[in-house]
Parts: structure tokens; C-alpha cells; sequence
């Protein structure tokens, strides 16, 4: 039976804005308070999708949140009417109703921890939705995360779903940017590969001194009980703390894995050298070769990575055997990222071929190719009971493109997430967005 890592890139929402809203996330702050466009982020998205579509990817789209989340404010004091709400939250409190606004549910990599049936202990594909706790405008993604998931995979014989875990520091959980899955074909078993940045309970593990850990190794040794995960089956590594407090604030910014292969930093990780033994000794236990790709300090800097967002790439098996680099554009900006691939793809090794994209929206906003997809690998009969309406499709890509163009604004500032307007454009557009995806009642609006 044929099987499938598909890419389900988040759909960028209509209130993407530059709220500056990260902490640690060097891009996020850098570009606080300028105005964006949110149709020109949703169209850059838009356009990854369908490239890597006609490239014979399988790839699928997940929707985004309804912002602002008045049902947030309400629980924070605010009350009236919903544009009432939005009023007083802007009058006293302007950075809640940012935080309430925030597109960051673009960045489905942080959506749910996905496990593949051939390594879950009863054959199902296993979703747990992150619960994003460090950021608050970040942990009030979930609810509406597990039911759009829910709706996405619905059939209970192939898919589990599990709710996020308790919303405390000690269970920090960013979702499947700190986790990456090692396996010879997608189909078969695996070995899982989960980063964190300290122990909630463990004083044995050093932590970051400026900037949070965001992911516990308590969270991800829970997801992988959760989802029945063979202890053969799993590695734990911890992030170089010195790199989170250079801006390195998931293991997707330092690094990124397929198939057998880890792209990654030589500063990425502590330890080093046992993780990769590890990963060596494990993947040969369920037929696989492991093989690493290190880019030395002297080549890529941590800045330099960071800046470019090297690593938050998306590393992908072409027929051939061989890897392909999804990149952000601004790897191509920068001289010594740029040498660096150009050795990389000439050396005949194992990456062959570097495309790069314009996703300026989502990299100003701390995102790129990576932050954008959540990636689950299906045989051909899980695909199959996958809800058809979110597969991409030429015709989809169409009425997507034209459903951007009708409902979204060119600009947005912090300012304009005070028109209550926005509140109702918002809803207009992701209602009829559940129909073309065919999601049902998904949002609060829809529901209550």
C-alpha cells in the first residue's frame, strides 16, 4: 500500500497582523506595529500550496481562527455587544484586543503532534492539539484547533484525537515544531523525534537564561504515552539553551528532518553526538539507515540562521531518493546562507535542489515555509477517509484565491483591529470558508 506525508499548510487569517507578540521570537519583535497585508500573506501562502502541489506533493490546507476572539475578551471583563466588547478592550486594554486578534493559528506546525498509524500501538493516526500555554495569544488556539482537526480527520476507525494538555508551565507544548519523525518509508515504522528546551521537574537540564523554553520534556513524554508510542520508538534531545536565547524559540528554527535525514546546526542541540547515535541505533531496529547533514558554525552563524530562517525549511523526498529545500526568500538575502546552499546542492549529496519562496508576510511575522505546514503521513487508505474538501485541488486553489480576494483587506495596522467592521468581515468570510472546505460548524460564532 502506497503511503503519503501530507502537508497541510495553515491558511493565513484575515486579521494577520503585526502585533509583535512573541517574546523570543526575534522577527516578531522586530516588525511590531507596522502595517501588514493580510491578502498578500494569505496569496503568498496560497501560492506555496499550489507550487508544491504541481510538483506532486500531496497537500492539503487547515483554516484559520475566528479573530477577533470576542468569547477571549468576554472572559477577561469585557462586556456589552461584541462590538462593545471590541470597544472597551481598545479604549483600556489595546494590547488584549491585539493578542485577541493575532492571525498566529497561520502557523499550523504549532497546531497538534502528529503520530503516524504504523507507530501508534492501535494502528490509528493520533492528533494531540498543542496547547501553546507560554504565549496567551497563542493559548487560545486549541478549542477551536481540535474541533477543525476533528472535522478534518472524522473517521474514528483511522484517526484518534486527543485534547491538549493541562494549560500549566510544567506541560509547555508547541505542537510538532519541536518534533520530527524519522522513518525509511512513511507507511512503516518510525522512530519520533521530540526536542524540548528544559524539564519542568529535572533541575539536571539546563535552561535558557533570556528567552523561555517553550516545550517541556514532561510534554512531550506525555504525547507520546497519549499516543500509544513504543519506547523503541522515540528519542528525546534537548535544545542548546544558549541558541533559545539567541532567538532559536522552537527546533524548527535550527532544524528540520525527513525521511532519514536531519538537517540541522552544529549549536542546535546538547548532547550531541549520543542523540544521533541513538537515532542511528533506532531507525536500524525498524530497517532504516539514519543520516545526518551538520552545517558548521564557521559556514551558517546561529544570527545568521535565525535572520534567514534556514532551517525553518521543508525538507522534501523527491522520487529519486534524493531531498528537495523549500526556502524563504531571505536565504537567497543573505551571503553567507546563500554559499552555503549553493555548496550544498553542488556537493551531490543528499539535498540536491534549494526552491525558494516569498512569504515575506509570515517571515516578518517570526514564520516561515516550516512554521506553515503541519505534516501527516497516511497510507492510501487513510488519505482516502481524510475530509476530500481540504485536499488542495486546482479548483480549490481557485475558489480559495477568489474567497482571499473578496473578503480580505489590503492593509491592516493596530489601529483598524478596533473597527468592530473587521469582527463581521471576519465571520462573513470564515462561514463561507467552512462551505468550500466542507467543515460544518467549526466556530464559536457557528455553534453557539
Amino acid at each position: 500500500m502506497k503511503s503519503y506525508e501530507v502537508n497541510f499548510d495553515g491558511l493565513v487569517g484575515p486579521t494577520h497582523n503585526y502585533g509583535g507578540l512573541s517574546y523570543g521570537n526575534v522577527a516578531s519583535q522586530s516588525n511590531s506595529q507596522q502595517s501588514s497585508s493580510p491578502k498578500e500573506a494569505a496569496l503568498q501562502g496560497l501560492a506555496k500550496m499550489k507550487a508544491l502541489m504541481e510538483m506532486g506533493f500531496q497537500q492539503g490546507v487547515l483554516a484559520p481562527q475566528e479573530r477577533p476572539d470576542v468569547a477571549a475578551l468576554r472572559r477577561l471583563g469585557f462586556s456589552g455587544t461584541d462590538a462593545q466588547v471590541i470597544e472597551r478592550a481598545a479604549k483600556e486594554a489595546m494590547p488584549l484586543l491585539v493578542a485577541s486578534c493575532s492571525a498566529s493559528s497561520m502557523w499550523v506546525a504549532n497546531a497538534a503532534t502528529v503520530s503516524p498509524s504504523a507507530d501508534t500501538a492501535d494502528g490509528r493516526v493520533h492528533f494531540t492539539a498543542a496547547n501553546l500555554n507560554c504565549k496567551y495569544h497563542r493559548s487560545i488556539e486549541h478549542p477551536t484547533t481540535s474541533r477543525v482537526l476533528g472535522a478534518m480527520f472524522a473517521n474514528q476507525q483511522h484517526f484518534a484525537h486527543h485534547a491538549a494538555l493541562p494549560a500549566v508551565a510544567q506541560f509547555g507544548d508547541e505542537g510538532a515544531a519541536n518534533h520530527t519523525r524519522f522513518c525509511c518509508e512513511y507507511g512503516e515504522a518510525g522512530v519520533e523525534f521530540f526536542v524540548f528546551g528544559r524539564s519542568a521537574f529535572d533541575n539536571r537540564y539546563p535552561a535558557p537564561q533570556k528567552y523561555p523554553a517553550r516545550q517541556t520534556l514532561e510534554a512531550s513524554q506525555a504525547v507520546a504515552r497519549l499516543h500509544g508510542l513504543r519506547e523503541d520508538g522515540v528519542v528525546y534531545a534537548q535544545q542548546n539553551p544558549n541558541v533559545i536565547d539567541q532567538g532559536v524559540f522552537h527546533n524548527d528554527v535550527i532544524a528540520v528532518g525527513n525521511g532519514e535525514v536531519l538537517f540541522y546546526h552544529e549549536d542546535a542541540f546538547l548532547e550531541t553526538e549520543q542523540m544521533l547515535a541513538e537515532l542511528e541505533s533506532k531507525l536500524a531496529k525498524v530497517g532504516g539507515k539514519f543520516q545526518s547533514v551538520c552545517v558548521p558554525r564557521s559556514a551558517v552563524t546561529v544570527d545568521d540562521a535565525v535572520r534567514s530562517y534556514l532551517f525553518n525549511s521543508q525538507l522534501l523526498s523527491r522520487p529519486d531518493g534524493s531531498m528537495l529545500l523549500i526556502v524563504p526568500q531571505e536565504c537567497q538575502a543573505n551571503e553567507r546562507v546563500w554559499a552555503y546552499l549553493q555548496s550544498l546542492t553542488s556537493s551531490g549529496g543528499l539535498i540536491r535542489e534549494v526552491k525558494v519562496f516569498d512569504l515575506k508576510q509570515s517571515m516578518q511575522n517570526g514564520g516561515g515555509p516550516a512554521c506553515l505546514r503541519l505534516r501527516v503521513a497516511l497510507n492510501e487508505t487513510e488519505l482516502a477517509a481524510v475530509n476530500s474538501g481540504v485536499i488542495m485541488t486546482p479548483p480549490l486553489y481557485g475558489s480559495l484565491t477568489a474567497w482571499v480576494e473578496k473578503h480580505y483587506r489590503d492593509r491592516l495596522s493596530e489601529s483598524d483591529l478596533a473597527d468592530p467592521q473587521l469582527l463581521l468581515e471576519c465571520r462573513t468570510a470564515l462561514d463561507e470558508l467552512t462551505q468550500i472546505l466542507k467543515l460544518g460548524a467549526v466556530y464559536p460564532f457557528q455553534i453557539n
